[in-house]
């Protein structure tokens, strides 16, 4: 995942989600099963078809549901969790005798107007008027660019290009205003650069979404067929412009740091020293740009291309960034257009996404009756005690490293000592004080709360780096390393089975939230984060030796993904999704060295018929079983840095002597790798 455009390395796709653990009726419970054995196909061989073995008749009987685009253990988990949020949510707005100010009232008062979908369908597009009024009213390409600016500054768009404040990764106790390449709509700059029949499907998709929401809006259809034809031609040009994703993990590629002055000398038409105070950000002298040659080629594109055009996008900018707040048949539009890319057969529930939309937006103000409702404090010593045994495991692992030389294992026993574990939820919440919410007035919330936010991130600038803060609410599924605090976070949502149980055997919590620890952890020696130093600095610590025998080990794993094919000719992309397997190869690793240290893992005592050993491995497996939709698989090869599920499931194991041990693979599997072959890296 990214996040404000540091690196922040995640397990996977962010989704929400809690267990209920309630018991309704008064019936003995039952055993838990924490290997689904029915969920199994034995009538495969493990090491032919790992995947299928562990997990075939489950995805042979649990096709993806109508309303979501893929279905797997986590969207199970979303979808006991956005059912737990949608109880709380509902229980705060009908409770009107909440005092002014709490947090009840505001997440109630929140959720009720975004709930309200009779006032919305009345207001139509009269929410935007006013904004696309202001934009007729422009005269000259100064306007454009100054508007251009001034709209992020209220969540009313992000034309052009990305601008965050973030952390400098040379100099870490700052912060410092950023500069990124954008200003596009599609998933992917390939979208609009490739003309294979898939590609050029979504492009004309995306022309029609356009005019949809131009004629929505009041323009004639000979107006809105040739604003999609004017925005199509401008974003294309900036997808030319663009780095590809690749290129973009390389963190010294996207750091240049100039002056304010100096960058405004190489972009003629955008003055950085007048734009940086419409943006609000003041008394700032120093810019990073993550893509000097975007800004040079974007600088040309305005000055080329005809005012009213620039106009057209900006209002591009707006009708799309509000549509999925609006009316129903804007909701609808953006919906038809989500089906094409996506394959999703039937929109998702309003609640679903309104609750999902409170979470994302006031997340600490829900998050703290989430954690009074529904997380456990035994979880959190029982998950310290875990990071903790697998922080042991990976310092064994270093230690034992015999491609490394002793020089560079310090430094890296350096950075490990210095991580700082995160774990269920921030010890800080926001208050969001000064952010107005109304229960009759959805649209403008979101813009308050877009205005909030914004004030919020500038608001950093010239003070001290809160390693307070969180990149994740505490519902959320999934966890994450943050390079430039060294920090690895474990929000409450993901400390449930299939990745944790109190109950469960070790075999089952090391081959799930282990695994997810060591994963995090592995993010801080991966091909980007191991480039930064254990203060979280952008600094060389290794010898040019070890570097260059770390990326002999990295291409190899990067050559065994690419040879996996996901959908007809495509395949994954093993440089995108490099971190990401190292994080696999290393977590599942460093898991496994940390559960032979329990009583379990030296024992070879069965359950359900299954060793240690296996279930461990099968407790990994089950974690990534699923099934995708076609165009979503499509759009997360170009989109996505995860290697999908089937593919995650058998990358690591087969590189393992443990897993060859401990289902008897032999020479003539087809999933077989010769011990010399097998990678190993952490």
């Amino acid at each position: 995942m990214k996040y404000h455009k540091i690196v922040i390395s995640a397990l996977c796709l962010s989704l929400f989600s809690i267990h209920a653990n309630a018991q309704h009726d008064s019936k003995p419970a039952k055993k838990p099963v924490f290997i689904d054995k029915s969920g199994m196909d034995l009538t495969k061989n493990p090491g032919d078809d790992f995947y299928n073995y562990a997990s075939g008749n489950w995805i042979k009987n649990n096709p993806v549901p109508a309303k979501e685009t893929r279905w797997g253990s986590f969207n199970i988990l979303r979808d006991f969790n956005i059912n737990a949020v949608k109880n709380i949510l509902e229980e705060s707005a009908s409770n009107r005798k909440a005092p002014a100010g709490s947090v009840e009232k505001r997440v109630g008062d929140f959720y009720a107007a975004a709930m309200d979908s009779l006032t919305i369908e009345k207001l139509g597009y009269s929410p935007i008027k006013a904004d696309l009024e202001k934009l007729n009213q422009i005269s000259d390409l100064n306007g454009i660019i100054n508007q251009s600016a001034i709209m992020r500054t209220y969540g009313g768009g992000s034309p052009f290009f990305g601008f965050n404040v973030g952390q400098d990764r040379k100099n870490v106790k700052n912060f410092v205003p950023q500069l990124s390449q954008g200003g596009t709509t599609l998933p992917d700059r390939d979208y609009y650069l490739k003309n294979d029949s898939r590609s050029l499907k979504i492009q004309e998709s995306y022309k029609n979404y356009i005019i949809q929401l131009f004629t929505l809006s009041g323009s004639s259809q000979a107006e809105a067929t040739k604003a999609a034809e004017t925005i199509f031609t401008i974003e294309k040009a900036l997808a030319s412009s663009q780095m590809s994703r690749v290129e973009m993990r390389d963190p010294y590629k996207t750091y240049n740091k100039f002056s304010v002055n100096d960058f405004s000398k190489s972009t003629s038409n955008l003055n950085w020293v007048s734009l940086m105070p419409l943006m609000k950000v003041n008394g700032q002298d120093t810019v990073l740009v993550n893509s000097p040659k975007f800004f040079n080629e974007l600088n040309t594109l305005l000055a080329s291309t005809p005012v009213n055009e620039l106009k057209t996008y900006l209002k591009w900018n707006v009708l799309k960034s509000s549509a999925p707040y609006l009316s129903s048949d804007f909701v609808n539009a953006s919906f038809e257009f989500t089906q094409v890319l996506s394959g999703q057969k039937v929109q998702t529930p309003r609640w679903q996404r309104m609750s999902s939309l409170t979470d994302g937006t006031i997340g600490d103000l829900l998050g703290q009756t989430y954690v009074k409702k529904h997380f456990k404090p035994e979880a959190k010593a029982r998950m310290q005690e875990l990071v903790s045994n697998l922080i042991k495991a990976y310092e064994i692992r270093i230690k034992n490293l015999d491609w490394m030389t002793e020089v560079t294992k310090q430094k890296a026993l350096d950075k490990l000592y210095a991580f700082t574990p995160k774990i269920a939820y921030t010890d800080k919440w926001k208050n969001y004080d000064g952010l107005e919410i109304k229960r009759q007035s959805f649209f403008q919330n979101l813009r308050n709360a877009g205005a909030w936010g914004y004030e919020d991130m500038v608001g950093q600038l010239g003070k001290p780096v809160d390693k307070s803060r969180w990149g994740m609410t505490p519902p959320t599924v999934n966890a994450y390393y943050n390079p430039v605090n060294n920090e690895i976070v474990f929000p409450a949502g993901i400390l449930q089975f299939p990745f944790f149980d109190p109950n469960a055997d070790d075999a089952v919590n090391y081959g799930g939230i282990g695994a997810v620890i060591g994963h995090e952890i592995s993010h801080g020696f991966d091909d980007s984060g191991s480039q930064y130093d254990k203060d979280g600095t952008l600094r060389n610590w290794w010898t040019d030796e070890d570097r260059a025998r770390f990326k002999v080990k990295a291409t190899a794993l990067q050559q065994q993904y690419d040879a996996y094919t996901v959908l007809d000719t495509i395949h994954v992309n093993g440089k995108l999704t490099l971190g990401e397997n190292i994080g696999d190869l290393g977590g599942l690793n460093a898991a496994y060295e940390a559960f032979k240290m329990t009583k379990q893992g030296q024992s070879n005592e069965k359950i359900d018929g299954f060793t240690p050993d296996q279930r461990f491995f099968l407790s990994w497996a089950q974690v990534w079983k699923g099934n995708i939709l076609n165009e979503t698989a499509a759009q997360l090869i170009l989109t996505d840095t995860h290697s999908p599920g089937p593919y995650r499931t058998i990358g690591a194991p087969v590189n393992m002597d443990a897993w060859y041990n401990a289902f008897d693979i032999k020479p003539e599997n087809k999933l077989y790798k010769k011990p010399e072959d097998r990678i190993k890296i952490w």
